[in-house]
């Protein structure tokens, strides 16, 4: 398996294919049990997996929210002082979650989240987790299903504005819904643990059985 810097990689397949325990691999989370992880001609191992886990943003399907402000949350981990104005609210336009905090919270970035989000949809919720992963500006982000929790209309919104920044980063992302990895240069089909296919969505549909089965069930 190979991915190329500044290309987007979708990973389809159906439930326990394998899809999660790449990305799992993918960020260092679970150990390989044979074979190799190399970046840039560079094997990851003990010594350098936190260099290269700090340069990625990831989005879980499900976002944990801190009882804190909106700006705390976007910008996790970070002091309020300590907080770029500039960049949060960048991140927060590509995650199209800006609008929404200006012109609807009266408090706007200074808004409290809730405990867990309680007082943001889920849609919402997932939105920040998506300006948290991009606040920081990562040269690799990883999305697992983390546009699950939009409904349509906001999803196409989210996957045009990252088409803006595909081009200067690397995307994985693990789609609920196939249409969503159309734009991906390429898509890699998984089955029982094992890439059975790979290719651009056009390709896929005109010539993979199995990736029409799976646009049946989307």
């Amino acid at each position: 398996m190979r991915i190329d810097a500044k290309t987007t990689i979708g990973l389809a397949g159906a439930t326990g294919s394998g899809k999660t325990t790449l990305v799992d691999i993918l960020l260092g989370l679970l150990p390989l049990t044979s074979g190799k992880l190399m970046v840039d001609g560079k094997e990851l191992g003990p010594d350098n997996m936190f260099q290269w886990q700090k340069m990625i943003g990831y989005v879980p399907q499900k976002i944990y929210l801190s009882d804190d402000t909106l700006a705390m949350n976007i910008a996790f981990g970070l002091p309020a002082e300590a907080i770029d104005r500039e960049r949060l609210v960048h991140a927060a336009k590509i995650a199209q979650i800006h609008r929404f905090i200006k012109d609807e919270l009266a408090a706007g970035y200074a808004s409290i989240a809730g405990e867990r989000g309680v007082k943001l949809s889920g849609g919402q919720c997932q939105r920040i987790g998506l300006a948290r992963a991009l606040y920081n500006d990562p040269p690799i982000l990883v999305l697992d299903e983390a546009t699950s929790a939009l409904d349509g209309q906001t999803e196409s919104q989210v996957m045009e504005a990252l088409q803006v920044v595909s081009r200067q980063k690397t995307i994985i992302m693990i789609a609920h819904r196939l249409s969503t990895l159309r734009n991906c240069d390429t898509i890699l089909l998984l089955e029982n643990g094992r890439i059975i296919d790979q290719g651009t969505f056009a390709s896929l549909d005109a010539n993979s059985r199995r990736f029409r089965e799976l646009e049946g069930q989307d």
